[in-house]
């Protein structure tokens, strides 16, 4: 049974869209300016790179566009971002605490989900991966100091939401 038949629509919303807000919210766990922008950029680098990393996994090739077609991937991006939009709309998320607290609920429903339909290997992978984008976002730039110097490489807000989502997704790992 592929990706499509196994999961319903809302199912699917929820697999793909759970990695790339884990992504958003850890950039904004500490906003700072510059920073941020390369922190959104390693959270679309993260994300992508479950094509590779994870070349058997149903679950997330499913997610994943086909990058080969790219009229499809744009298509598929469009569609995607236009759905994640009217969820968030849709749960009334009007504010920085609201945005945490939908995406850590998304992770325990992502982490039942995973338990219910998925196999332990593709269970495993999927939460590897989705950490991977929150531990890639936290460590593209330096928070704090000016202009790159001083400053931490990981804040006290990215290591608290790390080990919120950590817990969640029924992962046992920290952020060094």
């Amino acid at each position: 049974m592929s990706f499509k038949e196994r999961f319903s629509d809302e199912e699917q919303l929820l697999l793909s869209a759970t990695p790339i807000l884990i992504g958003s919210a850890m950039a904004m766990a500490e906003s700072s300016g510059l920073a941020t922008i390369k922190e959104l950029m390693a959270s679309a680098k993260a994300y992508m790179g479950g094509l590779k990393a994870y070349p058997h996994n149903e679950i997330i090739q499913g997610i994943l566009p086909n990058l080969d077609d790219r009229k499809d991937a744009m298509a598929q991006a469009k569609e995607f971002r236009q759905n994640a939009t009217a969820r968030i709309k849709e749960k009334h998320v009007g504010n920085q605490e609201d945005f945490r607290q939908l995406l850590l609920s998304d992770t325990r429903d992502v982490n039942r989900l995973l338990k219910q339909k998925a196999t332990a290997e593709e269970s495993s992978e999927y939460k590897e991966w989705a950490i991977s984008v929150a531990e890639n976002v936290a460590k593209a730039a330096k928070e704090g100091g000016f202009l790159g110097f001083g400053g931490e490489r990981i804040s006290a807000g990215e290591k608290a939401l790390f080990a919120e989502l950590a817990a969640s997704l029924g992962i046992d790992k920290t952020l060094a």
